[in-house]
């Protein structure tokens, strides 16, 4: 069974935007010190996983496509760097669409454990939102909030990096 970092994408990764300024964005802008924390999960024995809710697809701000180069420009620049993204599920939905992968409904981590054999309890989440949290909790899972727009006990966090080096027995 494998150890599994769920990460959300945007304010946890990279850098996320106001919803409109979105398709004005072609590159991935990784805040800082997570390339290191990203290989400091990858050295610790953690595939990473990343769940991304992308409501701005439905909702005409991006194309699919846009957001297919966005998500290969992260990839690429990730493994470069030696981060392999062992996958990424997203929800292209809003609230309109009645799906059952927006967070913080389940899907798209039902879809990982169906794809994956994943340890739960030796998996955990890092997320940005309190749609994040709330997603990690239905599953059991540590949860570590990246200070962003939520900017209280629960968001602590300035990177992933903070996050590993405060974590420390990652094994």
């Amino acid at each position: 069974m494998m150890k599994v970092a769920f990460l959300d994408r945007d304010g946890t990764i990279n850098k996320d935007y106001d919803d409109n300024d979105w398709k004005h964005v072609n590159n991935p802008e990784i805040l800082d010190g997570n390339i290191e924390g990203l290989k400091k999960l990858k050295y610790y024995g953690y595939e990473i996983i990343i769940i991304t809710n992308q409501y701005i697809i439905s909702d005409g701000i991006i194309s699919e496509q846009q957001y297919e180069d966005f998500n290969r420009k992260l990839i690429e620049r990730l493994k470069k760097e030696g981060i392999d993204i062992l996958k990424i599920y997203y929800c292209p939905h809003n609230d309109l669409d009645k799906c059952n992968c927006k967070k913080p409904k389940t899907g798209m981590i039902d879809n990982a454990l169906n794809d994956f054999n994943i340890d739960l309890a030796k998996s955990f989440y890092i997320g940005d939102n309190y749609n994040d949290y709330e997603l990690a909790k239905k599953f059991g899972l540590n949860f570590y909030g990246i200070k962003g727009k939520n900017n209280n006990n629960i968001f602590k966090y300035k990177n992933i990096l903070e996050v590993i080096n405060e974590k420390n027995n990652m094994t």
